[in-house]
This record gives C-alpha cells, sequence and structure tokens, in this order.
C-alpha cells in the first residue's frame, strides 16, 4: 500500500486551498487594522507616507503567529467538513479508513506550518519587532526627514521658529514662509519670502541651507531701531538637533530570539524580574506553537455536523476557541512577566487544560459511535433557531383582532 494515496492527495488539494485563502485574510484584516491608526500616527508626526508600508512590514510577523494556526486549523475543518455533507465521509468510513488515518497528510502539512511558526516567532518576529520600534523612535525623533507642519509654527534648535502656508512637490518647495531667528546677543530677525527650498550642505550634514526668494527681512536689536532688508534671494543656514542612536537590541523580552531568551531565563546573573520576563516570554512562545500540533484534532472533532444537518456551528465554535485561546496566552503572559504567576503554571496550565479538552472532543467523534463534540451546543442552537423561526412566524401574521359582538 503507497504511503499516500490517491485520497491523500485529494484531501491535500481539500485542505490546502482554503487554508492558504484564510491565512491571507486574517492577515490581510488584521493589516487593514493597523495601517489606518499607522497612517494617522504617521500624518501627526509630518513622517514620509513610505515608512507606514514599512512598519507594516515589520508587523507581519506578529500577525501571522496568529494567523498561520487560524489558517491551518480552518483549512482542515473545511475540507473534512465538506467531506462530511457531502456524505464523502462516511464511504471512507464504510471501506476501513479511520480518522486518525484520514488525518496523515493534514498532519504533515501541519508539521511544516509548525516549523514555520517556530521559525517565525523563535528567530524572525523578535528582528522584525526590533525593526519596527526603530522606526517608530526614528519618526518621532525626526531621523526620517520628517516634513515641517503646514499652517503650524515647527520649532528648530530653540532659537528658529518657521512657518509656512502651502507645501508642493511632495515638500520640496515651500510657499509663503514666515521665520524668526534669535542669537544669544538678543537679536531677532522675522523673516518673510513667497517660497524657498531645502539644500543639502555638501560637507557638513548636520546643517541645512534654506534657500528663500522674494522677501524681506526685519532686523531687531536691543536699544536700535528696526532694520527692514528686502531681498531676492537669502540663504538662511540651520543646524540640525543632534539625535540619540536607537538602543540596542533587547529592551524588551519580545526582542530576544529563542536561544537568548533561554540564557536569560535560567541565567543567575540577572534579577528577578528579568528573569520572570524572560520565561514568560519564552513559555508564551513555545505554547503557542506546540497548541498546534492539537490543531487538527480540534478540526476534525468541529467539522463534522449532526446526521441530517449542514450547521455550521463547529466553525464558529473554532474560532472562538482559537482567538480565545491566543487571548488568554497574552493575558498570562504580561502576567507572568511582572511575577505575579508562575510562567509554568500560568501558561502551560492552560494549555493542559485545551489539550484535554481537544483529545476529549476528538475521542467523541473518532471512537463514540453517533458521538458528536459539542451535540448538546448543537441541540441548543437548533431550539433557539425554532424558537425565533415561530416569532417571526407570529409577527408576519400580525395581531388577532377581537371579533365584533352580535346584535342583540
Amino acid at each position: 500500500m503507497k504511503f499516500i494515496s490517491p485520497i491523500d492527495r485529494y484531501i491535500f488539494r481539500l485542505v490546502l486551498m482554503p487554508m492558504l485563502a484564510i491565512f491571507l485574510l486574517a492577515a490581510s484584516l488584521l493589516v487593514l487594522d493597523k495601517m489606518l491608526r499607522l497612517f494617522d500616527f504617521v500624518a501627526t508626526e509630518g513622517g514620509p507616507i513610505g515608512v507606514v508600508f514599512k512598519m507594516l512590514g515589520n508587523m507581519l510577523p506578529e500577525y501571522a503567529s496568529l494567523a498561520i494556526p487560524l489558517g491551518l486549523m480552518l483549512g482542515i475543518l473545511l475540507a473534512f467538513r465538506k467531506l462530511a455533507t457531502s456524505s464523502e465521509l462516511d464511504v471512507m468510513r464504510a471501506v476501513g479508513l479511520s480518522y486518525t488515518r484520514m488525518l496523515r497528510v493534514p498532519y504533515m502539512i501541519t508539521l511544516f506550518m509548525v516549523a514555520l511558526n517556530f521559525a517565525n516567532v523563535g528567530y524572525l518576529q523578535p528582528l522584525a519587532r526590533y525593526a519596527y520600534e526603530q522606526l517608530n523612535y526614528e519618526l518621532k525623533s525626526g531621523a526620517l526627514g520628517a516634513s515641517i507642519k503646514v499652517g503650524e509654527f515647527t520649532s528648530l534648535k530653540d532659537r528658529i521658529a518657521l512657518k509656512i502656508d502651502e507645501s508642493q512637490d511632495e515638500g520640496r518647495r515651500l510657499m509663503g514662509i514666515f521665520a524668526r531667528v534669535a542669537n544669544d546677543k538678543g537679536q531677532v530677525l522675522s523673516i518673510s519670502a513667497r517660497e524657498g527650498r531645502f539644500l543639502a550642505l555638501k560637507g557638513s550634514p548636520d546643517t541645512i541651507i534654506l534657500r528663500l526668494e522674494q522677501g524681506q527681512i526685519i532686523q531687531d536689536e536691543p536699544g536700535q531701531e528696526s532694520r527692514v532688508l528686502t531681498f531676492t534671494r537669502h540663504d538662511l543656514p540651520i543646524e540640525l538637533p543632534q539625535i540619540e542612536k536607537f538602543r540596542q537590541r533587547g529592551g524588551a523580552a519580545r526582542e530576544y530570539l529563542l536561544p537568548e531568551l533561554m540564557k536569560l531565563g535560567w541565567s543567575d546573573t540577572q534579577s528577578g524580574d528579568g528573569r520572570a520576563s524572560s520565561q514568560a516570554n519564552f513559555s508564551y512562545r513555545m505554547v503557542e506553537v506546540v497548541m498546534m500540533l492539537l490543531l487538527p484534532l480540534m478540526a476534525v472533532a468541529l467539522a463534522i455536523p449532526p446526521k441530517r444537518s449542514t450547521s455550521a456551528l463547529g466553525l464558529f465554535v473554532s474560532i472562538v476557541m482559537i482567538v480565545a485561546y491566543h487571548k488568554v496566552n497574552q493575558y498570562a503572559n504580561d502576567v507572568a512577566s511582572l511575577g505575579k504567576i508562575n510562567p509554568v503554571l500560568g501558561l502551560w496550565g492552560p494549555f493542559v487544560v485545551f489539550a484535554a479538552l481537544i483529545l476529549w472532543m476528538y475521542w467523541r467523534v473518532a471512537y463514540v459511535p453517533g458521538g458528536q463534540a459539542i451535540g448538546w451546543l448543537e441541540k441548543l442552537a437548533e431550539n433557539v433557531a425554532k424558537m425565533f423561526k415561530s416569532l417571526l412566524r407570529r409577527n408576519r401574521r400580525g395581531p388577532l383582532l377581537p371579533t365584533p359582538a352580535d346584535p342583540s
């Protein structure tokens, strides 16, 4: 007998396309939600729009840690649901194929996705998170070339105030410029110009030139009358503020690679809080990956509706379980990082409960004749649906009118 049979290839095709589609859909929804907030943040800071897409690219590994398990689980669930609703699953069971045998190819896919997610959360995600924080810092500090905000005063080096009325050519051409420059001697220059542009000064990267055209300068000095000068072109040198370098990677536990977390979490040189944070983050990443080995069993347990039923309740329950488990792990990680609970108890405890629940659900479907993992929930949903249908039929008929009394 071949290790990979035609039935295995058929199941592979049924799993693959929904898995990829759901992975892309889940990742896209998470990215779109973050994109709106990033556009608002970058616009507020006056940074270039291109940095939004760089920051989103660095957030993709974090979103993939949820999208990969979700896509895997729903891909397997939809494949077995299709087999069940089309009665193909009954035929496979009748010829002697057990659920465990049919899960051979889904588990091969699972092992590949586990390795992919392990590389993601263990190595790629920490590096991407650090790059995201670096972009965030550079955007706030102005290292990314934050633009002068139109209609607002911008302070440079605490002695120059600059305001423009209009920006053209993506900020390269400034219109309606007003600048106020002060020095240590109390001299103040009030400069207005029709237009101007920033120029780099060769050999002096810490200084730029603001070339102004068609304007005037009002010069005020203590104890002297103001002087007014008109110019056709005037170059105003501006010293750029010194920008501190961004910190080294490792400002937070989630920026460490897995080997680094293991070394820090069980090191005697680390403080108690440092060890707790490292151990919690290490356990958080591991339970997120190990949990994926249980997803094929949960998918099969929730994919098969009751006989003569096309209920999709299992699909809804599976999504709720995955997202809820992910949020419980996030909360346990945060609490364990503060040292309030033991990381092993806080993160591996929910995993043991979740694993026991999934194994029980799979046992009910695979080894109990006519067993259902969420049979009671299916009956409850069916009764609620019947109640709503009854209420809708009653509303369509309208209120009963009283019968007129017979004349006597």
